[in-house]
């Protein structure tokens, strides 16, 4: 494991040069690009000159007025405002180039999207939605957008670059430069899908209520297994990387990372009522780097004590009175990654922090508030990579799991006593039992191990699923009269919950993807959906229940989805020009393709469920075939003349037309029955679409935040009722809109919950519901639409 984080930090680098280099080729490329399309129409708009007045080119109001009659707008939000997202405060917003967390590199999923840094986020609110709009961020020379109303065109700029966009007939073109207010309808966050234990430890606790309290993203969720329903705690602007839970279980802290608020943007601890979900204190800010790898409150004074252990390279310690929102001090823990820390449960003036190469003992002398730490000594021990777990036993002393699958307890600085090979390739997880006895959970072995108080013995073993991968923290829960029949629930580095006990075996409560997501699609009858992933499965979600109906493996990283009309098959693409068809069913089996090389980023079902596009990054939109029995597919034709890797495409109504959208800012049209392209995009502007994905035209010209470099919005879906639109962009935001959106600077409900780039959105069938998905940060979010 120790290994593979470091890989992963070395490729996280990596991917971060790459999108440097990537967003110079984007930006050559465009120029060209446009170039080109001026060359190629310049004859055309010779002619309308010559024929029609000079164009009188407006700015976008700055005053916000009431939509038009038959059409209503919104823009998106770039940035914030210095209160946290509600549904009823304004925003304005800029966009930014820090980065931190899950979003720290930018996604591989689409090369050359997201190069922009992320705007500010919104500070302390009660609500999952603000309001926004938005304002110039004053890094591009000229305005956001402009309109023609003698010719029926609106322009934007995205990084630099004029996009000419086509008015349908029937739209008021006085209205295009009055803002529209935003929906009635707001984002409520009502479910959130997964878990952090990929990379996180110690963030799963059972409540008094029996209630689970772990976090994803920035949302930490309180979650009832009885009744299957959720509460959330949305004051953080940015990943969480650490939680603690009080002695009296009715207050927690959590630390997140460097966000993009104003106010409280930088790296903080929150602690806060688990009851009420609101906040105590904001401690540190201004002082934490980066994130944390470790919270914890003390013992014995009433839990009055709080200890952090960031993510800077001198992996600060600090003890706070959290209460008086005071430091008493902080000394430099290690130089190597910090994976946990503890206050002693005999002795709040002692604790132990433990990680790659080193376990240290701590005291505090509260007299002149100074910190002394000792260097654990493994003296005829071998000496392991990474101490990865710690509890204590019933006597008070240290038992440390490491990475070399032993445990170890200690008597003071040095180890009194060694259980050698306790798991295969590493200990993940200990706890301590009421009674005294302690469980362990191995990683690759996927065993938990329960110990007699002294570890002089194995009492029984239980194997967990293989879809685990081992287990990261165990949380003892109650019932049972030992500690075979108590009942635990279990997180594991593939990011799901189990629960069970040693006696029953375990199933899975919580199921989430453990690696970055990007495919997400709806059923047309249902409120079910489907997500692809980089995990390499593919699953189906019935959204009313929250429960998965099945998983499927598929051979490479998975980046699109789709469900046929018919509802009965779905199509996934992969990053390696690989696409392949499922049963809705069962997840069987039907069909597959190769189509390039290159990953496929979008892929759609005709409305009439006989043809299927194919938008890969190689740039060419693949169309097929699509047989009656949904068993086979052929390829009709190839559209060439996207000068970079396609980003959203959408059918027309009729099945007969498709428009696509690229890397660099083309709209361009095709012929869906000859693979040609349309010349002339005006005369296809009262086409009526099907759905409305693709993030540039005149109906969604208003959701590109002024100074916009083209990449700040992922993904865009028009609602059934065409009354809505959603988008989801660079800074974690999903953002709706009313529909249409012509117009610049309009107002839209904003849901905060995301800690990455938001990757795709979908509204279920019947619109109650607004499905999104987070990249990086691995999380599916369900949003109730309500009025």
């Amino acid at each position: 494991m120790a290994d593979a984080d470091d890989l992963a930090d070395r490729l996280s680098r990596l991917e971060e040069r790459l999108s440097a280099k990537d967003e110079e080729v984007v930006v050559l490329r465009g120029a060209v690009a446009h170039l080109t399309h001026r060359l190629d129409s310049a004859e055309e708009q010779i002619q309308q000159l010559k024929s029609a007045p000079p164009a009188r080119s407006a700015p976008s109001a700055r005053s916000s007025s009431a939509a038009p009659p038959r059409r209503s707008t919104s823009t998106p939000t770039a940035a914030a405002a210095s209160s946290r997202p509600t549904s009823s405060t304004v925003a304005s917003s800029r966009p930014s180039t820090s980065s931190s967390g899950a979003s720290s590199s930018r996604s591989t999923g689409r090369a050359s999207m997201g190069m922009a840094g992320k705007p500010p986020r919104h500070g302390k609110t009660d609500d999952a939605t603000k309001l926004t709009h938005q304002k110039s961020s004053g890094h591009m020379e000229r305005p956001k957008s402009s309109s023609n109303k003698d010719d029926r065109t609106i322009k934007i700029y995205l990084r630099g670059r004029p996009v000419t966009l086509h008015a349908p007939a029937d739209f008021d073109m006085q209205h295009v430069d009055h803002p529209a207010k935003p929906p009635a309808e707001k984002l409520l966050l009502d479910w959130v899908y997964g878990y952090r234990g990929k990379d996180c430890r110690n963030n799963l606790f059972v409540l008094p209520s029996g209630e689970l309290m772990y976090f994803l993203a920035a949302v930490v969720v309180i979650y009832n297994p009885e009744l299957k329903s959720q509460r959330h705690y949305k004051e953080h602007n940015d990943d969480i990387k650490a939680l603690g839970l009080h002695p009296n279980k009715t207050i927690a802290a959590t630390g997140q990372v460097a966000g993009h608020d104003k106010d409280e943007g930088k790296p903080h601890v929150r602690v806060w009522n688990v009851e009420t979900l609101q906040t105590l204190q904001v401690l540190g800010l201004g002082f934490f780097e980066r994130g944390f790898s470790a919270l914890f409150f003390s013992h014995n004074n009433d839990g009055a004590w709080l200890m952090a252990v960031d993510e800077s390279n001198d992996h600060t310690l600090s003890v706070w009175d959290w209460q008086k929102n005071k430091k008493f001090c902080d000394a430099k823990s290690h130089g190597e990654a910090v994976l946990g820390a503890m206050f002693s449960p005999q002795d709040d003036h002692a604790m132990v922090t433990y990680g790659k190469q080193h376990v240290l003992f701590w005291t505090f002398d509260s007299s002149n508030n100074s910190l002394k730490k000792k260097s654990g000594v493994f003296e005829k021990h071998a000496k392991p990579k990474y101490i990865t777990t710690a509890t204590f036993n019933a006597e008070g002393s240290l038992v440390t799991g490491d990475s070399n699958g032993s445990i170890f307890v200690w008597g003071g600085n040095k180890i009194t006593q060694e259980e050698k090979n306790a798991h295969e390739h590493g200990v993940f997880s200990l706890s301590t039992f009421p009674d005294g006895s302690i469980i362990s959970g191995g990683g690759k072995d996927r065993r938990l191990v329960l110990w007699s108080s002294d570890l002089s013995q194995q009492e029984q073993t239980v194997e967990l699923p293989e879809s685990s991968h081992g287990s990261r923290v165990i949380a003892v829960g109650g019932g049972g009269d030992s500690a075979a029949n108590t009942n635990l629930f279990v997180g594991t580095v593939r990011n799901t919950i189990l629960e069970g006990s040693l006696s029953t075996g375990f199933k899975e409560t919580i199921k989430g993807h453990s690696d970055e997501l990007w495919g997400l699609a709806v059923h047309p009858e249902q409120n079910i959906f489907v997500t692809a992933c980089y995990d390499k499965t593919v699953s189906f979600w019935e959204a009313n229940t929250h429960d998965v109906i099945w998983t499927a493996p598929v051979p490479d990283e998975a980046q699109s989805a789709d469900i046929h009309p018919s509802g009965n098959v779905v199509v996934i693409g992969l990053k390696t020009g690989r696409w392949m068809v499922f049963s809705t069913a069962d997840g069987k089996y039907i069909a597959s393709g190769v189509d390039g090389n290159e990953q496929h980023d979008c892929v759609h079902f005709s409305p009439d469920g006989q043809k299927m596009a194919i938008g890969s990054h190689d740039n060419f939109l693949y169309i097929y075939k699509v047989s009656d029995d949904l068993q086979s597919y052929e390829r009709m034709n190839r559209c060439s003349g996207h000068s970079s890797f396609i980003t959203h495409f959408d059918w027309s109504a009729d099945s007969q037309y498709l428009r696509s959208c690229s890397g660099d800012y083309e709209l361009l049209f095709w012929d869906a029955n000859t693979g040609k392209q349309v010349p002339s995009p005006a005369s296809l502007r009262d086409v009526e679409w099907a759905t409305f994905t693709t993030v540039l035209g005149f109906d969604v010209a208003g959701i590109w935040p002024e100074g916009a470099d083209g990449t700040d919005i992922n993904t865009l879906c028009r609602d059934h009722s065409r009354k809505l639109v959603a988008t989801g962009d660079d800074f974690g935001k999903v953002n709706l809109f009313r529909f249409p959106v012509p117009q610049a600077k309009s107002e839209c409900h904003v849901g905060i919950g995301h800690s990455s780039h938001v990757t795709c959105v979908r509204f279920v069938h019947n619109d109650s519901l607004l499905l999104s998905v987070g990249g990086k940060d691995t999380s599916i979010m369900q949003w109730r639409v309500q009025a």
